[in-house]
């Protein structure tokens, strides 16, 4: 894993300056080509990286959780939505529905998920990087990069292929 997990946030601090100022160019002015690059930059990421063995995004971080969330896996656990909100999950300062603590409640030893088939949207969709209209997440792009070493490279190549 490059880079390696115990340098990540040393080095997304590092870069925090440079990738500001570019997420604020980036932002102001979106090239035309821009999700088609990030879908681009995105799967070639992926294709050479094992989220099993890193894992950190679970480890230190909780996922925001939908209402939609919150029914199909209360479902799965065979709970009442209520039951399952009252064991797993808290209101946050923005309202929103988030785990009680971290790592993760659902995350196995091996770095797997006991409810991965039902898991938050955001979890599926983390790191967003190839989300539509990536200019509006640079700011949860400029956290994310500290926790996912995909997304720390994927924000690297993508100055370099989209120079601004």
């Amino acid at each position: 894993m490059k880079p390696p997990l115990n340098e990540i946030v040393k080095l997304a601090k590092d870069k925090h300056i440079e990738n500001k100022k570019y997420f604020d160019k980036l932002k102001n002015k979106p090239p035309k080509n821009l999700d088609y690059v990030m879908q681009d930059l995105h799967d070639a990421e992926f294709k050479k990286t094992d989220c099993l063995s890193c894992a950190n995004c679970c480890k230190t971080t909780g996922p925001l959780f939908t209402s939609a969330d919150i029914e199909r896996i209360s479902k799965h656990l065979r709970q009442k939505p209520q039951q399952f909100i009252a064991q797993y999950l808290r209101i946050d300062e923005d309202k929103d529905y988030v785990l009680q603590s971290v790592p993760c409640t659902f995350l196995d030893n091996d770095n797997t998920c006991f409810i991965y088939d039902v898991r938050p949207k955001a979890c599926r969709e983390f790191p967003h990087t190839d989300r539509k209209k990536f200019q509006q997440i640079t700011n949860l792009t400029l956290q994310n990069v500290a926790i996912c070493p995909a997304a720390y490279n994927i924000v690297e190549e993508m100055k370099k292929r989209l120079p601004l």
